[in-house]
């Protein structure tokens, strides 16, 4: 009877671990209302703005390539697109570095405001300029220092580099090798920095609607952290030896059981 009542007081406490231990669909599953959504583009379109301390490659080319030497810190004996991107390639670049207060210093143009501008506009910015000293300027501009940071429950944290200057969420994720079972998937937080100042956003990705969030996009230099839900918060504090505890826990109702069994 002893051993009866004993099984009785701790069944309940691992039916409980049990249960604890169980992660419901709604915490696991990406894009759950994602049937529910309109499949139609989303009509503002996302684009990086240049920032302090970015790395920006800058090349200017010509019909007439000598016009656009004065323009470039190094000279590419290129005549067209195909093979400036091949001298690219085969020679050291120096590149703008974007100063605190977001100038660079520019070959014949000086000291130029770029900061807080998009690719788009500083290539407009450059074609006007160059257009009063050659004609018909071809502005090739990279951010060749673009990258983002993934920090917490993932399977690979890291800071990757970004070769295409426009990167997902979910593709930031899937450099960092998903999200670990243990990753909070509702509650995503992504530090970004827009002219010195830092911003905290949340972003759930189990609901599809954060496709169409400003934060859909990252930025360079975003830091996307997933924090760890209450199972591994809760582990790390009962500790590194629960599983011992559950196993010797288990073994000792194993044995109760034999006995109760055999006494009988």
């Amino acid at each position: 009877m002893k051993y009866s009542l004993l099984i009785k007081k701790i069944t309940p406490f691992f039916l409980t671990l049990f249960l604890f231990s169980c992660a419901s669909r709604e915490n696991l599953v990406y894009y759950q209302n994602i049937d529910s959504l309109s499949s139609k583009q989303n009509p503002s379109s996302f684009e990086i703005k240049i920032q302090p301390d970015d790395l920006l490659m800058i090349i200017v080319s010509a019909e007439d390539a000598e016009t656009a030497n004065p323009f470039n810190l190094k000279t590419f004996g290129a005549t067209n697109i195909k093979q400036l991107d091949i001298a690219v390639g085969q020679q050291s670049i120096q590149l703008y570095l974007v100063d605190a207060n977001g100038f660079i210093d520019f070959p014949v143009l000086g000291k130029l405001k770029v900061s807080g501008l998009s690719k788009i506009d500083v290539i407009k910015m450059f074609q006007e300029k160059i257009s009063k000293y050659i004609e018909n300027p071809i502005i090739n501009l990279r951010i060749t220092n673009f990258k983002i940071s993934v920090q917490g429950e993932v399977n690979l944290p890291g800071t990757y580099q970004v070769n295409s200057e426009r990167i997902t969420l979910i593709e930031a994720l899937a450099m960092a090798k998903d999200l670990t079972i243990y990753g909070k998937r509702d509650n995503i937080l992504i530090i970004r920095e827009t002219d010195g100042i830092k911003s905290f956003n949340r972003v759930d990705i189990t609901k599809a609607d954060f496709i169409n969030s400003p934060f859909y996009y990252l930025a360079q230099n975003d830091v996307i952290y997933v924090e760890p839900n209450k199972n591994k918060i809760n582990g790390a504090a009962i500790g590194p030896n629960t599983g011992v505890i559950i196993s010797i826990t288990s073994l000792l109702i194993t044995l109760i059981t034999l006995i109760v069994t055999s006494s009988k």
